[in-house]
């Protein structure tokens, strides 16, 4: 090799980036591009909508920071939240609470801590992810409470992450493992508590975090840019299509939700609402199968829950109220009809919405139709 010539050009240009300054640049110039995503021809161009899209990347700027940036190191892993109350992504789930974890899959990791009381919980070892060129999160092992979960006498769990199965509590992991996705969900947040977990590599021999890398930084910084660009891509997408059949909530194409990280004990459904002041979408469902839980939930264009904190948008398993034939009914619309299960769009006249039926036994599709406010009572 000529002593011209680099072992690590790819190390060396990461390097120079650094310290001239180029990295933040691009990353900046990335986000800018980004933008193009809320400007989309189809999207609503309202206020509303408008400044909805700008907030949203802020939101994905801050995920993305955490999960490449502050959270990014396999060796001492975290569990953080990469989607929440005020930040969420592709239809985010308002009875969930989401953690993850980034890990390496060249090691052996154990989760412990407290099964709290959530109505559900649920482990997925995930690999790639939507800053990669394909965008998809695939789903490599599974563990939860619907499919035997082990949890002991006083309410404690241990679970083991490898790529040789273990005896209890095994999620498997592969070598292209990138980290491990919690969803804990409730059926009442008021009244029940979530689980407590931390995670750890083992075998780790008493190593301590190092020193700031500065290549393997400017490697996560393109990550972060390429992880904002990938998820508002991928999710303007869906909304475009979704758009094209207003007021219906067709099965999602499941083993697709899968590859994005999807919990493979849920059965999506998703839709797009678009209502006049005086019009209602009435969602049915005319028998409720047996399930861990069901939800429905009204989104912004962006595919972001909407404000579920104060407002009325979702209603599941627990809190809805059912018809005396068993089945139940929903009613979206910008003002209150006096009718049970009344969602409330909160000044949005247009936007995504989801349906989930959670560890059901049998699949019962949902039929929706607009009418008059009117005509409800």
């Amino acid at each position: 090799m000529p002593e011209s010539m680099s072992p690590n050009p790819a190390a060396d240009e990461a390097l120079s980036a650094v310290m001239s300054g180029e990295l933040w640049s691009e990353f900046c110039d990335q986000l800018k591009a980004t933008g193009q995503q809320i400007l989309r021809e189809e999207a609503p161009g309202d206020p509303l909508h408008r400044a909805e899209g700008w907030r949203y990347l802020t939101r994905l700027t801050r995920i993305a920071l955490d999960m490449f940036v502050e959270c990014a190191d396999g060796d001492f892993p975290s569990f953080y939240r990469p989607s929440h109350e005020t930040a969420k992504i592709g239809a985010d789930n308002p009875d969930n609470y989401y953690q993850r974890a980034e890990i390496n899959g060249a090691y052996d990791y154990r989760i412990t801590g407290t099964r709290g009381s959530v109505a559900y919980l649920g482990f997925i070892a995930i690999a790639g992810g939507y800053e990669e060129e394909d965008g998809n999160m695939r789903s490599v092992g599974a563990l939860d409470t619907h499919s035997g979960l082990e949890v002991d006498a006083n309410g404690n769990i241990e679970i083991i992450l490898s790529r040789q199965p273990h005896e209890g509590n095994w999620l498997p992991i592969t070598e292209n493992t990138v980290a491990v996705l919690v969803r804990q969900t409730y059926l009442d947040r008021k009244t029940e508590r979530a689980a407590e977990l931390k995670i750890e590599r083992l075998h780790r021999n008493g190593a301590k975090p190092a020193p700031l890398d500065p290549v393997a930084f400017a490697r996560q910084l393109r990550s972060t840019a390429a992880f904002v660009k990938g998820t508002a891509t991928l999710f303007a997408d869906w909304a475009e299509g979704f758009k094209q059949h207003p007021n219906t909530l067709p099965a999602a194409d499941q083993e697709y939700c899968q590859k994005l990280g999807g919990d493979p004990n849920i059965y999506y459904y998703h839709g797009y609402f678009n209502l006049a002041d005086d019009e209602a979408l009435v969602i049915e469902a005319d028998e409720i199968p047996d399930c861990d839980n069901w939800n429905f939930q009204l989104n912004n264009y962006w595919m972001e829950s909407l404000e579920y904190r104060y407002v009325d948008i979702h209603v599941n398993k627990h809190t809805a109220k059912y018809r005396p034939d068993g089945g139940v009914r929903i009613v979206v619309s910008a003002r209150d009809p006096g009718c049970d299960n009344w969602l409330d769009t909160t000044g949005h006249r247009e936007g995504t919405m989801a349906f989930r039926w959670i560890g059901a036994d049998r699949i019962v599709d949902p039929r929706c139709r607009v009418v008059k406010l009117s005509e409800l009572s």
